[in-house]
């Protein structure tokens, strides 16, 4: 497959975006292309490529670390799914990035956080874990951010029960990397908090951390 028509394939369904990647895994010169795609009209191909960026990201940050720079401009874009792509890429560079990108647009990224719907929140929340595994020195700020989310404010879109939703996935995130928290009796009062959680899989949630505490 040539890079004249690897886009035309993607927009003729020819190819699914996981094949596709799998192409690019074997010849990163189609790479160029896959990055044209995401400026498409063609929503196929506009969200086929960037879920193929995410997941090249996975396995191969380095073949796309040099082009950080082009995930910081998107994490701006008024397209949900290209956003969400971008915050996905993003956590996942951390682990190459030798020039400390990320840390330059913490508070940015951060800043998402006071995002108005559920699933952007949500992208912050579940990155922070591979983010604060890739760089330790961020774990305490990392873990400053989480612990403000019980006052995030609610919006049409991130409701009380959404945010009871994220507070669940803060407790998962940071039994990823509490081994690295200084300040754990903060987190601990947190989870604590959440055994009153009005919704019961959160309440599950910190049940299950505390005692896995316990047993260190």
């Amino acid at each position: 497959m040539g890079k004249i028509d690897v886009l035309e394939k993607l927009g003729k369904k020819a190819i699914t975006a996981d094949g596709l990647a799998q192409k690019v895994k074997g010849d990163f010169d189609l790479l160029p292309e896959i990055f044209k795609g995401i400026s498409s009209t063609n929503p196929r191909i506009k969200y086929g490529c960037a879920k193929i960026i995410s997941l090249i990201s996975e396995e191969k940050p380095e073949k796309l670390y040099p082009k950080i720079d082009f995930f910081v401009e998107l994490l701006d874009s008024g397209l949900k799914i290209v956003k969400w792509n971008a915050m996905d890429v993003l956590a996942n560079l951390t682990k190459v990035d030798t020039k400390n990108k990320f840390d330059a647009i913490f508070d940015r990224y951060y800043g998402l956080l006071y995002g108005e719907d559920l699933i952007t929140v949500a992208h912050v929340v579940d990155n922070s874990g591979k983010i604060a595994k890739a760089k330790p020195h961020l774990t305490q700020k990392i873990t400053s951010e989480l612990l403000k989310m019980e006052n995030i404010p609610t919006t049409p879109h991130l409701t009380q029960e959404c945010k009871n939703i994220l507070l669940g996935k803060a407790i998962l995130t940071f039994g990823m990397f509490f081994d690295q928290i200084e300040n754990k009796n903060d987190v601990i009062s947190f989870v604590k908090r959440q055994l009153y959680n009005s919704r019961n899989a959160t309440k599950v949630k910190a049940e299950k951390f505390l005692k896995q505490i316990d047993k260190h």
